[in-house]
């Protein structure tokens, strides 16, 4: 059963705001990609009929390599990457959220899937 929660988050100084709606019963990826294992990200994937962006959108420096399909977004002031966008397996639009960056939410409370990006 869903358990879809409201949350907010954003960026380190606050320049990116947002709001969005996920289960985070279900367990956030830790990817082990060059550039996850990098940043430290925890994911959790939402269409993005469920994610507002509130303020930033000016302040995001867009970041790309590899195949060129997710949007691995930052913000220009503090560097913090609090979401991404790109497309699901199914071609419908997504935001990775970056559960570290949610207000209010205990880590050590969220499960984790080890998802190995490195051999993909």
């Amino acid at each position: 059963m869903s358990e879809l929660k409201s949350y907010e988050g954003g960026c380190h100084c606050g320049q990116v705001r947002y709001e969005v709606q996920l289960d985070l019963s279900q367990p956030a990826i830790q990817c082990n990609c060059s550039i996850c294992q990098k940043t430290g990200t925890m994911l959790s994937f939402t269409p993005v009929s469920q994610f507002t962006l509130r303020s930033g959108e000016g302040a995001l420096t867009d970041y790309q390599f590899n195949q060129n399909i997710i949007h691995h977004l930052f913000c220009s002031k503090c560097g913090v990457r609090s979401f991404a966008r790109g497309k699901g397996p199914d071609g419908s639009e997504m935001a990775a959220i970056n559960v570290r960056c949610l207000d209010g939410v205990d880590l050590n409370t969220v499960k984790t899937f080890q998802y190995d990006g490195r051999s993909k």
